[in-house]
């Protein structure tokens, strides 16, 4: 049987959690939520095989999110469901990392939370981690093309760069317990998310020694929009900097066929001048074949 092609888009976006005091700059989330929905179905219209990776979502914003997506759908077309639990008990309660997709197109095989700390079978955090942090890992078929993906989402602590680096090193032995072990069957893997850690920091560092930066993969005269990708909402007293990523396992380890062919960071204000979030969506295309 020949191999199949099977193109797959990844967004991964930062929404900012509905807070009840808003920064300077901030909208609440009710003025929000609408931009971020138009941008998620505008960009997974054309590809059934999207994943929509978001960090910072508290449950009222996951039900909202989901609602949403699936409002005004054309009778027989592909719902959106997710993998994913609120941080702070493993079930509503914090931030969800949660990943989104249509279960008409991919199969779920299998999932689960871990928590990026000394005991990540349950809530915690560890070392200098100022806020509890997790991965949701996804293994999903596609029976189409026979392709299996390993999605992975993550939010990593924007304050302990300890933390950072061993929940990346948690993260990178899951990847490699999963292909190896696991599920030798995967032909595609990704991890996207909110690392806060820029190219040069520890984080990044750690993942990019066996994952590739899809940024990276496409010539920089070919990608799409911007480079920067927190933004604030305007007043902050920090810089602006790339912190959010999609990598990829590199085509020939543990036996995938994976193929990074688009790469673009998204505007998150338009002419109305509203920011729908302090982060801006990255896209990547990637091809995955048996």
């Amino acid at each position: 049987m020949s191999s199949i092609k099977l193109p797959v888009r990844v967004l991964t976006h930062n929404i900012r959690y509905a807070t009840s005091s808003p920064f300077k700059g901030e909208r609440p989330w009710a003025e929000r939520k609408q931009l971020l929905l138009n941008e998620f179905k505008y960009e997974a219209r054309h590809c059934e095989e999207t994943f929509i990776c978001l960090q910072e979502v508290l449950h009222n914003q996951l039900e909202d999110i989901l609602a949403g997506l699936n409002q005004d759908m054309e009778p027989g077309a592909p719902k959106w469901v997710h993998i994913g639990v609120g941080r702070d008990d493993g079930d509503k309660a914090g931030e969800y990392s949660p990943i989104i997709y249509r279960p008409s197109v991919w199969d779920l095989l299998y999932w689960e939370t871990v928590w990026l700390s000394e005991t990540p079978e349950r809530p915690s955090k560890s070392w200098d981690a100022a806020s509890i942090r997790i991965v949701t890992i996804g293994v999903f078929g596609h029976p189409v093309s026979r392709n299996v993906v390993l999605a992975m989402n993550t939010h990593l602590d924007n304050q302990g760069s300890q933390s950072r680096l061993e929940a990346a090193r948690i993260i990178t032995g899951i990847i490699s317990e999963y292909n190896q072990r696991r599920f030798p069957e995967i032909t595609g893997t990704f991890l996207a998310g909110d690392f806060n850690s820029e190219y040069n920091q520890e984080a990044y560092q750690e993942l990019t020694k066996s994952l590739l930066d899809a940024y990276e993969q496409i010539e920089s005269s070919k990608r799409y929009g911007n480079h920067i990708t927190w933004t604030g909402f305007g007043y902050e007293d920090e810089p602006a900097s790339r912190i959010d990523y999609v990598l990829v396992r590199p085509t020939g380890a543990d036996g995938q066929k994976s193929t990074v062919t688009g790469y673009a960071v998204l505007a998150n204000r338009f002419d109305d001048g509203v920011l729908s979030s302090d982060h801006r969506a990255v896209i990547v295309d990637l091809t995955v074949q048996t």
